[in-house]
């Protein structure tokens, strides 16, 4: 499995973008900018899942910060996550987990901008996370931080 990062809108990987369960109406000029990208966790050709991340200068507490706030390397923000293969959406985040700190010597930390729910609370805890703060109309579930 090899961790695809789409940092371009002509990737013709984009095509995705119509499965996202969670955000479906953010446009791909949002997902793909000079603070986000998408990450795609591949088996040879086949995707199977992905996530949309946003570099912020701190945690988000909703979807308007994603565009409002300061844009930075130092917060990593996946704001949506979907699978096509059971065990792939904890697979990718373990692995861009892996990446990020392995990559970004500024980075502070790897948070979610998640919905209030209990499929996601559930995949989020028993994926190692533990909760940063609920917020009213999401949950930061912090992967990392460096304090």
């Amino acid at each position: 499995m090899e961790l695809h990062r789409i940092r371009d809108i002509t990737d013709p990987l984009v095509r995705i973008i119509k499965d996202d369960p969670v955000r479906p109406h953010i446009p791909l000029e949002q997902r793909i900018n000079d603070a986000a990208e998408i990450l795609i966790l591949k088996a040879g050709e086949e995707v199977l899942a992905a996530t949309c991340m946003q570099w912020l200068s701190t945690v988000p507490e909703d979807e308007a910060d994603l565009v409002a706030m300061e844009k930075d390397k130092s917060i990593a923000v996946f704001y949506t996550i979907w699978s096509y293969a059971p065990g792939a959406g904890a697979t990718l985040l373990q692995q861009a987990a892996s990446w990020l700190k392995s990559e970004y010597s500024e980075l502070k930390g790897i948070v979610t901008l998640s919905p209030q729910t209990p499929t996601a609370r559930r995949f989020h805890l028993k994926n190692g996370a533990k909760i940063r703060k609920e917020n009213p109309t999401s949950v930061n579930y912090e992967y990392y931080f460096k304090e």
